[in-house]
């Protein structure tokens, strides 16, 4: 999978014996402005999330506790991450199709979005999601 459509961010762990701190700033560690946080908690066993892509907005997923995997798909090939540190988010880009399975109990999974919630930004069916590319490849030639 291209690069470009994705990367492990390290954000910084600050160090305390009183217990450790890590922060995420908008367009410092996190390459673009925070408009929407959310979570996900809770995922009874063998459940998955996500099962989408988004046509606008780009999002930083966090395992906060527990872990999980996410798995990225470009329409040609597919990437499995396994997040299980929660100073480590993987940045997930435009038009590329996710997916999260495997969670462990008491997994937490902080997302941190680009944009706010718009439904038509959401391509939510496979098939669709492959004749998007088909279009964004076409426009740009």
């Amino acid at each position: 999978m291209d690069s470009s459509q994705r990367s492990v961010i390290e954000l910084p762990k600050i160090f305390d014996p009183r217990g450790n701190l890590t922060v995420a700033e908008s367009n410092v560690q996190v390459p673009f402005h925070v408009a929407r946080v959310y979570w996900v908690y809770d995922v009874p066993s063998g459940e998955s999330r996500g099962g989408h892509a988004h046509k606008q907005c780009r999002e930083l997923i966090i395992a906060l506790s527990g872990s999980f995997t996410v798995t990225l798909d470009n329409g040609r090939e597919r990437e499995p991450f396994h997040l299980n540190h929660p100073y480590q988010g993987l940045l997930v880009e435009t038009g590329v199709w996710r997916t999260l399975d495997d969670f462990s109990s008491g997994a937490v999974c902080l997302v941190l979005a680009s944009d706010p919630f718009e439904e038509e930004d959401y391509i939510r069916d496979y098939d669709e999601y492959l004749d998007y590319l088909q279009g964004q490849t076409r426009e740009a030639q």
